[in-house]
């Protein structure tokens, strides 16, 4: 990497780097950024990291295993989001589901980040269902995979307990044969890399947050 001075005088500044985060600079602070999919009042949708990148936005917890949708509204200024910003965050978030796997929650960044991120109006909106404006709210989602467990279940070594169990007996479920005896070893890794392949995910063998997720969430056809 090459740092050179450049002289800038405006609001903000965000050149793409290669993980195709954005280096930031707004009043005075620096950062990194990469949120999935921006939506503009206009009713336009802007990608960033786009699809099948994560961590996404510039944090861990609640990113590392959710698409990061930005809308354009701020603390000050546009604060209340207007019907063409709600439109296009749905319209981002269709798209990831359809070309992401993305999954059926929705949340704001606030409920895994100590953050006043959505701000209050758009949280409200995301609070209550996320309804297209005009339309009606999104049916219930279906039941959602239980917490990730926090550690990777992977082989060698053989990785033991009940959180192992309890992703074995659901891939079980979904039609794997695979024994239920709390072990990750061989069996379980080979299992789950041909799940990864059928989800088009990278097929490590590892169940980390992603494939946690569409052991549950996952259509089974």
């Amino acid at each position: 990497m090459t740092i050179r001075k450049e002289t800038y005088d405006g609001r903000i500044w965000c050149p793409r780097i290669e993980n195709q985060s954005w280096l930031a600079r707004r009043d005075g602070t620096v950062y990194f950024t990469g949120n999935t999919m921006i939506a503009c009042p206009h009713r336009k949708v802007f990608q960033g990291r786009g699809p099948h990148h994560l961590p996404a936005a510039n944090g861990p917890g609640l990113n590392s295993g959710h698409y990061a949708v930005l809308g354009l509204v701020g603390s000050t200024g546009l604060v209340q989001p207007p019907d063409g910003v709600l439109h296009a965050v749905l319209d981002a978030i269709e798209h990831l589901r359809a070309s992401g796997r993305a999954g059926k929650e929705i949340k704001g960044h606030r409920d895994g980040y100590a953050t006043a991120c959505p701000g209050d109006p758009l949280y409200a909106w995301v609070r209550r269902g996320a309804p297209r404006p005009g339309g009606t709210a999104e049916p219930p989602p279906p039941p959602s995979a239980p917490p990730f467990p926090g550690r990777l279940l992977r082989y060698p070594p053989v990785t033991r307990g009940e959180d192992v169990r309890t992703w074995q007996a659901q891939m079980r479920k979904r039609g794997w044969d695979i024994d239920v005896d709390g072990a990750y070893g061989p069996e379980s890794r080979d299992v789950c890399r041909s799940f990864q392949r059928v989800q088009g995910i990278d097929d490590d063998g590892i169940v980390g947050p992603i494939t946690w997720r569409l052991a549950w969430e996952a259509p089974t056809s």
